[in-house]
Formats: structure tokens, sequence, C-alpha cells
């Protein structure tokens, strides 16, 4: 009799964060709190401009579950595969000024910073990537909707720095479809904190599907046992965003949960990194 082949076991948060960690080249201030902060992760060689990655962390939008340094890993590939690393951090709902607007404005402020900031660090604005993790997923997307922020939102800005290409790993891009699924990891409250107490008009502000067209190319890599997002988070939100008339691509990686999605020499991050050298490649 065959013996079963045992399920591949998945990575846990500990196994991420008990790896040596790898430190940026410069930490920005974009405000006095102490999560309004970037992370600047440099190129030790190469020719200036660099190629220039948003990277925006996730942790169900609350500072107490994660920060920036969620990313330390990844930053740090991509600085030694030659990329220059935008990571920035916001308050979370959790923290005072966090939610409707404070956590939208501070990732909105940090992205804008680039403008001010990156040209004299050697970063390529022409062609800006976004990446985002889990509620990163979502603010990335965002942050490349922003021009498409009715025009009496608090949070609309005349000229806010453009967003070329957004991957999203294990995003929760609709917070409406979010906050209505109980079997999300993040649960449904946050979605009433994050969305300034749950008012239903300030989702056009907030959740990505109602600022469809994006009118930039969106890929989404997902892990198929992924038991934080619930994969038809993905699939509903590509087929929506196809159906405005976005390029939206999901890419599903087998036998990937939701830390692989942000852990080097994975299976999952190798795609990601294809996904990047595609995006600059345009």
């Amino acid at each position: 009799m065959t013996a079963p082949i045992a399920p591949h076991r998945m990575l846990t948060w500990a196994d991420l964060t008990a790896r040596p960690r790898p430190s940026p080249d410069r930490t920005l201030s974009y405000g006095d709190d102490a999560m309004q902060k970037v992370d600047v992760w440099l190129p030790s060689g190469g020719a200036r401009p660099y190629r220039t990655v948003l990277m925006v962390h996730g942790g169900c939008w609350q500072t107490g579950i994660a920060d920036r340094r969620l990313m330390d890993w990844v930053a740090d590939d991509l600085r030694r595969a030659g990329y220059a690393v935008w990571n920035i951090d916001y308050r979370g709902v959790d923290r005072a000024g966090g939610g409707y607007p404070g956590t939208f404005a501070d990732a909105a402020a940090a992205t804008d910073l680039l403008r001010a900031e990156g040209p004299a660090l050697g970063l390529d604005l022409r062609h800006v990537v976004a990446l985002g993790h889990s509620a990163g997923g979502h603010l990335a997307l965002w942050l490349a909707g922003r021009t498409r922020l009715p025009a009496d939102s608090p949070l609309r800005r005349a000229d806010p720095l453009p967003i070329a290409h957004v991957i999203s790993l294990g995003g929760l891009p609709d917070l409406e479809a979010t906050a209505a699924s109980p079997d999300n990891g993040c649960g449904t409250e946050v979605v009433t904190r994050l969305v300034g107490g749950g008012r239903a008009d300030l989702y056009a502000d907030t959740s990505v599907p109602r600022l469809l067209p994006l009118g930039v190319a969106q890929d989404l890599v997902n892990g198929r046992e992924d038991r934080i997002i619930p994969y038809r988070l993905a699939t509903d939100y590509v087929a929506r965003a196809m159906a405005a008339g976005d390029r939206a691509t999901l890419h599903t990686v087998p036998a990937t949960g939701h830390v692989e999605l942000v852990a080097p020499d994975t299976p999952a991050w190798a795609e990601t990194k294809r996904l990047l050298a595609r995006a600059f490649a345009r």
C-alpha cells in the first residue's frame, strides 16, 4: 500500500522573520508620526536612473499587525537584482490618525515624496511600478487610481505621482466584497474602521472597483492555498477590471499560501520578479 503524500507545509510569518534582517540604505520622513516613513533600497551598482518599485506592505491595514519592515527581505532581493525600492509605511486603523482619510492620505504622501526626493537618489520616475501585498495590494491599486477619485474627495490631488503598472500580491482590492466576506483573514470589522465607520458613500473614495478603469496594466499574483485571502476576491476583481476595459491578469501559484508571496526563493516570488522584469521592459 502506497503511503499518502504529505501536504505541502505553508510558510509562516515566523519562518520569514527568523531570517537575518537586511537594512535599507536610507529612511526618509514625510510626517511627524513614527509610521510616516519611507525606506529606500538602492542598488550597489548599475547605471542611473534606477528602475523604481513602489512597495506597500500589508497587515490588514493595522500597524499592530505589520509595518514596512515585513517587506525587508523582498526589498533586499530586488535591490540585489538592480531595482531601487521605495518601501512606504502608513498609519493603520489602529493608530491615531489612521483610518479614513489618514491611512490613504499617508500612502499618497509617501508616494508623492518620491517626486521630491527620488531624482537626487537616482530613481527613475518615468515608469514606477507599484507592488503591494495583501492590504498593501489594495493600496497599491488605489494609488494607481487616484486620478479617478471624485472631484469633492478630500483625498484628491491635482497631480499625483503617476503609476505605470501595478502588481498585487494576495491583495484585497474590493473593500465592499471584503466587508461582505467573513471568511477573509482580516475580518470585516477592519473595513468598517478603514472606511469612515462603514459609510457606504466613502467606498467611492477607497474601494478600487469604484475607480475603474485605472488605465494601467495590473497583475494579480495569488496563492491557490492562501487561507488569508479568499481566491474569489482575485477572480472577481480581475473580471470587473477587464469588463471596465483595463488590462488585468491573474497569475495563480500552486502550493502557495500568503507568506510565500513575500518570501524570497519561492515560486511565487520568482513569478513576481518575472512580472516586474516584463513590466519594466514595456
